[in-house]
């Protein structure tokens, strides 16, 4: 069967699989749609992919027609004969059917040796924010993350001060990544169509030149900086040293009266330095 996301949704059909609405499956039907993630991805041969949610593999399939090898984990262990018959025309890639949020992603890696290692992937909506802390927390040593997610969600990703999306885990992910928007996708590319349009972000990894005197207490104070976000510095800071805080401040010509989404993430870092 010659490649396509809608030849590969025929799979579907014949193993009468049942989409699980509970693992957030929304499969990709647009072709162009997958050539522009792997084209924006800039993958090649010294890449190693973790794409996590394969589904039936359309994107997969594109994956490994660029890339090294293309690492997937797949919860839905029922999809396993679409998948393979999907991909039964490329080699370079392993199925791991385990939930991505439980499994030990560095012990797999030791398996393989490549330059650079990616995430590239439609995540599920449901486990979006979780997944992307999982590669943190884990300190999964991926070089670029590119994946799709439901606008909204995208958007807190890389809003920036003085926007609506911008909160406390903008600026966690900021820390760690320059983020940028790649493009918009509509939702009636997706089978099934679900209620929401897509957004494909990109998470380039950062040389961290902050240097924070102590991560906890930075990543403390921006959470309760944006505990109840409509509320001032003042107001949200209580515990802490108000006139230690309102001395950083100043420096930037301002006060305990601004609220947390005002401020970026250098601000937060001398605040928690003077601490």
């Amino acid at each position: 069967m010659e490649y396509s996301p809608v030849s590969f949704k025929h799979n579907i059909d014949k193993n009468s699989f049942k989409i699980k609405k509970f693992y957030g499956q929304n499969f990709i039907s647009d072709e162009n749609v997958i050539n522009k993630i792997v084209d924006k991805s800039e993958i090649d041969k010294d890449t190693l992919v973790i794409e996590i949610g394969p589904g039936i593999g359309s994107l997969t399939y594109k994956l490994t027609k660029s890339a090294g090898f293309v690492l997937c984990y797949e919860i839905d262990e029922t999809l396993k004969p679409i998948l393979f018959d999907n991909l039964k025309d490329v080699d370079n890639y392993k199925v791991n059917f385990i939930d991505f949020l439980k499994c030990n992603v560095n012990n797999d890696l030791k398996e393989y040796n490549y330059k650079k290692i990616y995430v590239v992937a439609n995540l599920p909506y449901y486990i979006t924010t979780p997944i992307i802390l999982k590669i943190i927390e884990d300190k999964i040593n991926v070089d670029k993350i590119v994946v799709m997610v439901q606008k909204e969600v995208g958007d807190r990703f890389s809003a920036v001060p003085n926007s609506k999306n911008y909160g406390s885990l903008s600026v966690y992910l900021n820390y760690y990544y320059v983020i940028k928007k790649i493009m918009d996708v509509s939702r009636n590319i997706f089978i099934p169509v679900p209620n929401v349009d897509s957004i494909v972000v990109e998470f380039t990894k950062k040389d961290n030149n902050y240097k924070l005197n102590n991560e906890d207490l930075f990543f403390k104070l921006v959470r309760d900086s944006f505990k109840q976000k409509r509320k001032t510095l003042r107001n949200n800071l209580k515990d802490y040293d108000l006139d230690k805080i309102n001395e950083v401040l100043s420096k930037y010509n301002m006060d305990l009266s601004i609220r947390a989404e005002q401020l970026p993430i250098n601000i937060f870092v001398d605040i928690a330095n003077n601490l």
